[in-house]
C-alpha cells in the first residue's frame, strides 16, 4: 500500500504589530495541525518565532500608526516595502498572507500582483468607519478576504470582494482564563487592594502620548484610593519604553510582558484605562468595566474628525450600537477626567456591572461560522484557497 505524502505549501506571511503577531501565530499553529509540512517565512514578531518563522527583519520598523507620526519615517518603511517584495520574488511562495497594517500590507500585496501568487488578507481594513472610497482601490489586492466583524462580510460584499468572516480571535485569547489570586500572590497585592489596569497600546508611536497622562492620572487618583495598584500589560516590543516612561511615576506599576501575567491582571482588576482597540474587545471577554481614551497629534485628530463616519471609537461600543464604556478622547484625555471615571468604575457597582451585562451581548455576535475556533476557520479559508490551486 502507498501512503501519499501530505503537500508542502509555502505561504510568505507578514505581520506588522503586535496584535498582528499574534493572529499569526495561532494561524501557523492552526495550518500546521492540519498538514504539518506547510512551510512559512516572512515577517513578525516574537509569537509568530515561536513558531517557528525567521522573520526577514524585525516586526517593530513597521509599528507606527498616525498621519503625522508616520511622516519620519517613510523612508524606512519604503526600504522595507522593497525588501519583503524582493523576497517574495525570489521565494515565489504558494501564497501570501498580510495580517492587518494596512497602510503598508496593502501597498506589498499591490506591488506584488503581477507575480501571480494567491493573496489573502487577514483583518479587514477599517475603511467601513472612516474614508469609504478607498474601498474602490481594493479589487484585485487579494483572492481572499478574512474578516473578524459579522457585519464587514456584507459591506465589502457590496462591493464584488471576496469576503469570509472567520470569527473574532478575542474569544481565543484567554483573556478570562486569568487567575486573580495567583496575580496578588506573585505581585505580593493585598487582597483587597483595587487594581488598575492600564493599556496604552501596542505601538511605539501611540505609547509615548498615553503613558504621561496615565502618571499625572494616579496621582490624583493615588489621593484617592490609597490602595490602588496600576498594571501596565504591554507587548514586548514597547516594554522598554514603558520601563523608562514609568520610573517617575507617583505609584510605581506593575508591567507584564506575559501574556498569562496579563490575563491574572485582568482577573484581578476592578477596573481598566485602555487605548481604543482590541483591548477593549479582550477586557470585556474578561468582564473588566473600563474607560477608554487616546491622544494623538492635533493635526492628526483634526484630520480624522473629518473622515470618520461612525459614531464611536470603541469597538464595544460600535458592536453594542451604544455607549456602553466612556470615550475620553483629545481634550478629554486629561488628568482629571480619567480620575473621576476610573474612580466611578471601582465605587459605583451598578455602573460596573451595566457593562458586564452589555459585554456578553457584544462576545456573543463575534462568535465564528458553525461555532469553530477563529484561528481554524481562517486555516480553513487558507486551505480552501491552496486547495483550489491544487495545492
Amino acid at each position: 500500500m502507498v501512503t501519499l505524502a501530505a503537500s508542502s505549501p509555502f505561504i510568505w506571511i507578514l505581520a506588522g504589530e503586535a496584535s498582528g503577531d499574534v493572529l499569526g501565530a495561532r494561524l501557523i499553529h492552526a495550518l500546521r495541525a492540519r498538514n504539518p509540512n506547510i512551510r512559512f517565512a516572512g515577517v513578525g514578531g516574537p509569537r509568530m518565532a515561536a513558531e517557528g518563522l525567521e522573520s526577514l527583519f524585525p516586526m517593530r520598523d513597521l509599528a507606527v500608526m498616525g498621519l503625522v507620526e508616520i511622516l519620519p519615517r517613510v523612508r524606512q518603511l519604503s526600504r522595507r516595502l522593497d525588501q519583503a517584495v524582493a523576497d517574495i520574488a525570489a521565494q515565489r511562495p504558494d501564497m501570501v498572507i498580510t495580517i492587518d497594517s494596512p497602510g503598508f500590507a496593502l501597498r506589498l500585496l499591490r506591488r506584488i500582483e503581477a507575480m501571480g501568487i494567491l493573496r489573502v488578507h487577514y483583518v479587514a481594513p477599517q475603511v467601513w468607519a472612516w474614508r469609504q472610497k478607498r474601498v474602490r482601490k481594493f479589487p484585485g489586492l487579494w483572492d481572499e478576504l478574512l474578516c473578524l466583524l459579522p457585519f464587514e462580510k456584507e459591506f465589502f460584499g457590496r462591493h464584488g470582494l471576496k469576503t469570509r468572516f472567520v470569527g473574532h480571535p478575542v474569544l481565543q485569547s484567554g483573556a478570562c482564563d486569568g487567575d486573580a489570586a495567583r496575580f496578588r500572590a506573585r505581585y505580593g497585592v493585598a487582597k483587597n487592594a483595587h487594581v488598575l489596569v492600564l493599556m496604552p497600546g501596542s505601538r511605539r508611536s501611540e505609547v509615548p502620548r498615553l503613558l504621561p497622562v496615565f502618571g499625572q492620572m494616579l496621582a490624583l487618583l493615588k489621593a484617592r484610593m490609597p490602595d490602588v495598584v496600576p498594571v501596565v500589560p504591554v507587548s514586548p516590543v514597547v516594554a522598554a519604553t514603558v520601563e523608562q516612561a514609568v520610573r517617575n511615576w507617583p505609584v510605581r506599576p506593575i508591567v507584564v510582558t506575559d501574556i498569562h501575567d496579563k490575563h491574572d491582571a485582568f482577573a484581578a482588576a476592578g477596573a481598566a484605562l485602555t487605548k481604543s482597540g482590541t483591548s477593549t474587545l479582550e477586557l470585556a471577554l474578561a468582564g473588566v468595566p473600563m474607560a477608554v481614551t487616546y491622544r494623538v497629534n492635533p493635526l492628526t485628530a483634526f484630520m480624522a474628525r473629518r473622515l470618520i463616519h461612525v459614531p464611536y471609537v470603541a469597538m464595544v461600543n460600535l458592536l453594542a450600537g451604544r455607549q456602553v464604556v466612556p470615550e475620553l478622547l483629545q481634550q478629554d484625555c486629561a488628568p482629571e477626567v480619567l480620575a473621576r471615571a476610573v474612580q466611578t468604575l471601582f465605587e459605583n457597582p451598578a455602573v460596573a456591572q451595566a457593562q458586564k451585562d452589555a459585554f456578553a451581548t457584544v462576545l456573543h455576535g463575534l462568535e465564528g461560522p458553525g461555532g469553530a475556533l477563529p484561528a481554524d476557520a481562517a486555516a480553513g479559508a487558507v486551505l480552501d484557497l491552496l486547495a483550489s490551486r491544487g495545492l
